[in-house]
């Protein structure tokens, strides 16, 4: 499993070093009130991270905390009754 792990960073090292390399044009990037010089390779790089992290980060807001909440719930749900046992009613034979 290792092994994988490190064959797929690799690849993903490789594919980053060629698109940095194959795309050096210079760019400049203007936001409201400065600008960024850089290549093009490193922008297509960090714009897809950024891509990731913000895909990410939704996925996680929008899927994975409401069914965590959900589970933690339905939890407290099953385990009150194991906790709390009901009070039985009293024995018509209550051995005397």
């Amino acid at each position: 499993m290792k092994a994988v792990r490190l064959l797929i960073l690799l690849a993903v090292l490789v594919g980053g070093l060629v698109i940095g390399s194959l795309n050096s044009q210079p760019v400049d990037i203007r936001l409201a009130f400065w600008a960024l010089h850089t290549t093009s390779g490193l922008a297509i790089i960090v714009s897809l991270l950024l891509g990731a992290l913000v895909g990410g980060g939704l996925v996680l807001a929008g899927v994975v905390i409401p069914l965590y909440s959900r589970l933690r719930r339905a939890n407290k749900a099953a385990a009150a009754p194991a906790a709390t046992p009901a009070p039985q009613a009293p024995s018509p034979f209550d051995g005397r």
